[in-house]
């Protein structure tokens, strides 16, 4: 059977730069690896960022969404179905960082893919300068997200001090309470910066596990809960970009923004991939891309935000 690991966590919290390390651990070990991203809207722009890692051993599928729940699921199980015939020794599935767990478990429990599949990992990755207000949806997903974690991997602990780690640590503890779990699972816990992450700490994350713990589910839409605005083609310089970002990230008025994302193309003719949330903004130059940035949040306000951008050209 086909190894299958999930690895999951909120917004932002660093899941394609993980993936990127993790497979490389494992091509090392000689394996046929397929990454599939599961992206939140209709374009995916992590995928993008993936592209040096592909080669022979290493082949990249998508499934964006922008279609409804229903829809969104059939093409997830589809793609796997048709992954399952490719000869793979493991998939990393990365999905959208607002992502139901359910989802994933229910879809390998159906036919064919219970006969073709066994889940392997579920690694959760946690932003340890982590955003503290989440609503109560957001925060279930972050709870269903760890407790069913066979590793928790806190990431950017090197820019933190140890009493905002800790104050993060306590504050997922607390979600994960708040499902009234019956039994907390043991799990492996890794809260080291990330460079110094050696071969046996991936060895571990490899045969860490998960867990199908019981707990109170919360019932929402996320259709209706989270939104995704896209800005095709904008003309701006870098500057302009890292500081707009910052404003509506801020904004009330512009909705709950959890990140903005995306490439652009600055008037000297480079490329450059945005990666902005309410912790820190990570602007890299890359060899091209596509022209876009997504917004995603809860209940934005596409005219608040065309206030510092304007609207999406054609």
């Amino acid at each position: 059977m086909i190894k299958i690991d999930l690895i999951t966590g909120f917004l932002g919290s660093g899941k394609t730069t993980f993936i990127r390390n993790y497979a490389r651990h494992l091509l090392k070990q000689g394996a046929n690896i397929g990454i599939l991203e599961n992206d939140f809207g209709a374009v995916n722009v992590d995928a993008m960022l993936l592209q040096d890692i592909l080669g022979d051993h290493c082949t990249l599928e998508m499934v964006a969404g922008g279609c409804d729940a229903d829809c969104h699921r059939r093409r997830f199980k589809t793609k796997l179905i048709a992954m399952g015939m490719c000869g793979y020794d493991r998939i990393l599935v990365e999905p959208s960082g607002i992502f139901d767990m359910d989802e994933f478990f229910d879809a390998l429990h159906e036919e064919p893919l219970d006969r073709w599949y066994e889940i392997g990992n579920v690694i959760t990755i946690i932003d340890a300068n982590l955003e503290q207000t989440l609503s109560e949806a957001s925060r279930y997903l972050l709870a269903s997200q760890a407790i069913q974690a066979g590793t928790i991997l806190f990431s950017h602990t090197q820019e933190v001090t140890e009493a905002q780690l800790q104050s993060t640590i306590q504050y997922v503890k607390d979600s994960m309470d708040s499902l009234h779990c019956k039994q907390l699972p043991k799990q492996l816990i890794l809260q080291k910066n990330w460079n110094d992450l050696t071969d046996d700490d991936y060895d571990a994350i490899l045969t860490s596990g998960y867990h199908t713990a019981d707990y109170t589910k919360l019932w929402f839409d996320d259709q209706q809960t989270y939104d995704s605005l896209y800005f095709m083609n904008m003309d701006f310089t870098e500057a302009f970009l890292k500081q707009s970002c910052a404003r509506i990230l801020k904004d009330p008025a512009c909705g709950k923004v959890f990140r903005i994302k995306g490439f652009q193309h600055l008037p000297d003719g480079s490329w450059i991939s945005i990666n902005a949330t309410h912790q820190k903004t990570e602007i890299r130059s890359i060899p091209n891309g596509q022209a876009i940035l997504i917004v995603i949040g809860e209940g934005l306000n596409q005219e608040a935000i065309e206030q510092y951008w304007g609207k999406s050209r054609p």
